[in-house]
């Protein structure tokens, strides 16, 4: 019997290792999580009875599979859930659906609410085309973005960075006001000195354009109209946060006959005279212990996962050694009440703000992001009609001034600037406060990774190794994408496929799609 030996157990190594088991078997699997838990950074952490989500996941896709692995996995709603019975709302449900007040294996459908905090002002995210946007703005700065806009349609930059892709698609004025600080805020870099491409998968189609196009097939309520993922206005959600599906994932790999090893850090891979990995090693309880394989599925930063070979030549090592990520801190808040007004028609329990989270565009405070959790799920809140449970999110890297700070430091720096920002009147408002860390939780596009073409070339060599998911390609997937690369890696082992172009090409629509149908392949930047 054949051997699969999958890294990380996130949303890309549990899907390959369900997909082998469910669809083969003549291969055995075994899984290696380095932590004590699964999602990777799609994790949920409970604390005192509040769910915390590791950066906020919406779950929505496009692709079939991906949906129906999702239903599978955690039946769709159809019963209203907590907050809509409180509220007396109506809500999305799917006939024959589970009860989310009497199972937890269930998959809500929620309202989509995210906006920018700006000048102590909200604005949609996207930006909407609407009196109340104007308004904020100021005569003066709706005619400065107007003709800003007008300016970027006639004049193009080469897109050879992210700042020329924003400008060109919303104008200066918008890209300055919106996308400027809160992207070197997010990367530690000016988006000057990132590259474009991130912009094109996070983004896409969205500009000026598809905000018009969307806002007059609402109007004329045009059916079947394309509507961007910015866009969407309901997604899935587990009902007990993010990783609620993976644990369920990995209680399915494990019917299956699957091996999951907690706690076990891979650190080594053994390639042998032909180029074909034979062997890790993987850390755990103190001990080194290697495990020979046939097939090898890696969700590992790429960056250790090339430093942990044997024998690579020195410019795929270099390529791989200065790819740069950037981690994330995120300080769980429970409060009394929030002093933000819900001025929205979507009614919510305490009558809080109505948004998933909103993005902070102020240059007085570090803080990036934060999430209303109630808003997520009402189970993600103990509490859910007296407190408030909300996560500030901080974009740092691994050692500095943030990361080193201790729970304490971290929470009066988190509790000064929701009262600087007026979230809350004063720290009396505070019932309790929890520090979370995640490393390389967002693979960057600048250093080498200009190169990173090379890299995959040098990658794809070793026959029996597959990249899957976010850090596994060192690119910035979403979970339905990060799935869709173990779907893709599973149909070539099973069908003895060599070419690993279907699973790079994973998130690359805008290239893919218009290369044409005789040339569909990977290219080097």
């Amino acid at each position: 019997m054949k051997k699969a030996l999958i890294i990380g157990a996130g949303p890309a190594g549990l899907t390959a290792a369900y997909e082998l088991l469910r669809k083969s078997k003549d291969i055995e699997v075994v899984v290696f999580e380095e932590s004590d838990c699964f999602g990777g950074i799609s994790k949920t952490v409970e604390y005192k009875g509040n769910r915390m989500d590791m950066g906020g996941h919406r779950f929505f896709s496009k692709n079939s599979e991906v949906n129906e692995w999702w239903s599978n996995m955690l039946p769709m709603q159809g019963k209203p859930a907590l907050d809509d019975i409180l509220l007396n709302r109506e809500a999305a449900v799917i006939k024959g659906g589970s009860d989310p007040e009497n199972e937890n294996r269930v998959m809500l459908i929620r309202h989509r609410v995210s906006r920018i905090l700006f000048d102590a002002k909200f604005y949609d995210y996207p930006i909407s085309l609407k009196w109340e946007t104007f308004k904020n703005m100021g005569f003066l700065n709706t005619m400065k973005v107007g003709f800003s806009y007008l300016a970027a349609l006639f004049h193009k930059l080469p897109e050879d960075n992210l700042e020329n892709f924003y400008i060109n698609r919303f104008g200066r004025k918008l890209y300055s006001m919106f996308f400027e600080y809160y992207t070197q805020n997010l990367w530690g870099r000016h988006p000057k000195e990132i590259d474009a491409s991130w912009g094109a998968q996070r983004v896409k189609g969205l500009s000026v354009i598809a905000v018009i196009k969307d806002v007059l097939g609402k109007i004329f309520k045009k059916e079947n109209r394309k509507v961007e993922t910015s866009l969407i206005e309901e997604f899935k959600y587990p009902k007990l946060g993010p990783g609620q599906l993976w644990d369920v994932a990995a209680e399915e790999v494990e019917k299956l006959g699957g091996t999951i090893i907690k706690n076990a850090r891979v650190v080594k891979f053994h390639k042998n005279s032909d180029n074909i990995i034979t062997s890790l090693v993987y850390e755990h309880d103190g001990q080194e212990i290697m495990m020979e394989g046939d097939y090898f599925i890696s969700s590992m930063p790429i960056r250790e996962l090339v430093g942990g070979m044997n024998d690579v030549p020195a410019e795929p090592a270099r390529i791989a050694s200065g790819l740069p990520y950037r981690d994330y801190m995120t300080l769980g808040v429970l409060v009394s009440k929030l002093n933000l007004v819900n001025k929205t028609h979507i009614k919510t329990v305490g009558n809080i703000v109505p948004d998933c989270w909103i993005y902070v565009q102020d240059r007085n405070v570090k803080l990036g992001r934060f999430q209303i959790y109630n808003n997520w799920s009402p189970y993600m809140v103990k509490d859910l009609e007296h407190t408030v449970w909300v996560g500030l999110e901080y974009f740092v890297n691994e050692g500095d001034d943030f990361w080193n700070m201790t729970e304490d430091e971290f929470s009066k720096i988190g509790i000064s600037e929701m009262i600087r920002l007026g979230l809350i009147e004063s720290s009396d408002a505070v019932l309790d406060t929890h520090m979370e860390k995640v490393k390389k939780a967002y693979p960057a596009y600048f250093d080498t990774y200009d190169d990173m073409g090379s890299l995959i070339e040098y990658l794809n060599t070793i026959d029996n190794l597959y990249c899957v998911g976010r850090n596994g390609q060192h690119r910035y997937n979403n979970i339905d994408h990060s799935m869709i690369t173990s779907f893709e890696t599973v149909k070539n082992i099973l069908s003895g496929n060599k070419d690993k172009s279907n699973i790079w090409n994973v998130n690359a629509e805008q290239e893919y799609h218009e290369e044409g149908e005789e040339n569909r392949k990977y290219k080097n930047k």
